[in-house]
């Protein structure tokens, strides 16, 4: 029984040898950690913003009717480029019944006034000429007759353009739509055969075609109140503008509204800039867009990755290799930041090496 419990014991101690060994080689054959090494460049630092938006006309202006009534006839399309007072449309009236009867009453008494007002001045000329009354008492007459004229000239102007939508007075037809402004065409939300309504005090109208000059262009944006109070009137902005992934334009800041907007809980500010167009390009309204408001710029400094910065009681500091993976601290004052890379202000050179940090030592 002893014999067998020294034997049990050997063989333990013989494991726990073997074991230590094993183990004690193992580590001896492990490779020592190699740290990777980055060195300084020459960069421009860029610091920004980004406002969300998008490209919109500075002038739009959406064309009205004078008259109701269907469209008879539409003359241009959308993507047109059209000078000011050129024909768009024409509208046939349906006149309303209650003012076309209204009218036709109106001039019916004019034109009796007028055939009583001119019998009367007939009457009484032939007085005047045989001296019975005196000159200013058949001008009377006379000035009753012109005023009873023109109230059937009135009547007829009237009637016609219930009618027709034309004053043969006038020379004018309200029935025929005009541009008011030279630009592009951007929609005819109407076509041939549609009703619509004309515009007044009370009745917006309906919106023949819509018009915009496409060489003057705006970037309408928001950028949230954190980043607001960094801005200024007059600054740049990058455009990237999602329909052309390839391209950028620039534009400059012209207005900051004085008003946030909640949005979802978050106070947005509306902005507007000044697009730069390219004259082998043509930007289309209401392409969505992202701007990038510069806020501060260095070109051509010394900058390093932020991922090699460490820091100790908030002073920054890179370990410099002295030696093949043998490295010092080494304090360092730094400047603007875009994100990624900043500015090196003092403590390193482009010939350093820096020690890449690892993540969780």
């Amino acid at each position: 029984m002893k014999k067998a419990f020294l034997i049990s014991l050997g063989l333990l101690f013989l494991v726990a040898f073997v074991g230590t060994g094993v183990f004690l080689y193992k580590k001896s054959q492990q490779k020592p950690v190699i740290f990777k090494t980055a060195q300084a460049e020459t960069r421009d630092i860029i610091r920004k913003t980004i406002a969300t938006g998008k490209i919109v006309p500075r002038k739009e202006v959406e064309i009205k009717s004078q008259v109701s009534g269907v469209v008879d006839q539409v003359y241009v399309e959308a993507g047109e480029y059209i000078e000011k007072n050129a024909l768009i449309a024409k509208i046939q009236i349906i006149p309303n019944v209650e003012r076309l009867n209204a009218a036709e009453s109106r001039l019916q008494s004019a034109t009796i006034s007028f055939e009583d007002a001119a019998r009367e001045l007939q009457r009484q000329k032939q007085l005047f000429e045989d001296q019975l009354i005196s000159e200013a008492e058949y001008r009377k007459y006379l000035l009753e007759f012109n005023l009873k004229q023109e109230a059937v000239s009135s009547a007829e102007s009237n009637l016609a353009i219930i009618r027709e939508g034309a004053s043969k007075k006038a020379g004018q037809v309200s029935n025929l739509v005009h541009a008011t402004l030279s630009g592009t065409i951007l929609d005819i939300p109407v076509k041939e055969g549609h009703f619509i309504t004309e515009t007044n005090t009370f009745n917006a109208g309906t919106t023949i075609a819509t018009i915009a000059n496409m060489q003057d262009l705006i970037f309408e944006g928001t950028v949230d109140e954190s980043e607001v109070g960094k801005i200024a009137e007059g600054m740049e902005l990058v455009l990237n503008i999602g329909a052309l992934e390839t391209e950028q334009f620039t534009a400059e800041l012209e207005y900051i509204s004085p008003k946030g907007v909640d949005d979802q809980g978050t106070i947005k500010f509306e902005i507007r800039a000044a697009v730069k167009l390219k004259d082998d390009r043509f930007l289309r309204a209401g392409y969505s867009a992202n701007a990038d408001i510069v806020l501060d710029r260095r070109e051509q400094v010394l900058a390093l990755n932020e991922r090699f910065l460490q820091f100790d009681d908030k002073t920054p500091y890179v370990e410099v290799e002295t030696a093949p993976q043998t490295f010092e601290r080494r304090d360092i004052e730094t400047g603007l930041s875009d994100g990624i890379f900043i500015e090196i202000l003092s403590g390193l050179s482009l010939t350093d090496k820096i020690k890449e940090p690892i993540i969780g030592q």
